[in-house]
């Protein structure tokens, strides 16, 4: 899938180009599934002594709920970063640096489009932004109409309704 041959990384610039199909086992915990193959295209070249850049670009479109009234939302997830990975165990592990397992010859870029594509995911989706959402009630979807169900009031408010004046009818 998504493997890069080190000792031609530190030739001269690979280039990377690979996709994630929506049912692959990589992206099994997501908690929005992939609606479309996701595509990841870049390039991954020596940055120095036992460090990587990789330049790349992943898009795909996830398959969430809408937030308020849970309808299904095909999302566009866009991303283009550049991350960097050091061979062996002399990189921090807080300097956002993936690490290279010591003696890998070939490097599998799975687990970081993986984990990238998951900090790319939105956290809150709406089907529209004037999205009405679910009657507390019923659970009718109030962006198909009213649900019918009678005005409630909270009886705690009741003492400072009766305090205030009367209200002139509507005309």
């Amino acid at each position: 899938m998504l493997r890069v041959a080190l000792p031609e990384a530190r030739a001269g610039a690979v280039e990377t180009v690979g996709e994630i199909a929506p049912g692959d086992s990589l992206m099994a915990d997501a908690e929005w599934p992939l609606a479309e193959p996701a595509s990841v295209t870049g390039r991954f070249s020596g940055a120095g002594e036992g460090k990587f850049y990789w330049k790349v670009r992943i898009e795909t479109v996830v398959r969430a709920e809408c937030r308020r009234c849970l309808t299904p939302v095909d999302v566009p997830v866009r991303v283009a970063l550049g991350l960097v990975f050091s061979a062996g165990g002399d990189a921090p592990e807080d300097d956002g640096c993936y690490v290279i397992p010591p003696r890998t010859q070939v490097l599998d870029l799975s687990d970081a489009v993986r984990e990238e594509l998951l900090l790319a995911m939105p956290h809150f989706v709406e089907c529209r932004p004037d999205c009405r959402g679910l009657c507390p009630r019923c659970g009718a979807n109030l962006n198909d109409g009213p649900c019918g169900c009678a005005k409630h009031t909270d009886p705690r408010w009741d003492a400072l309704r009766a305090a205030l004046p009367p209200r002139p009818p509507d005309d």
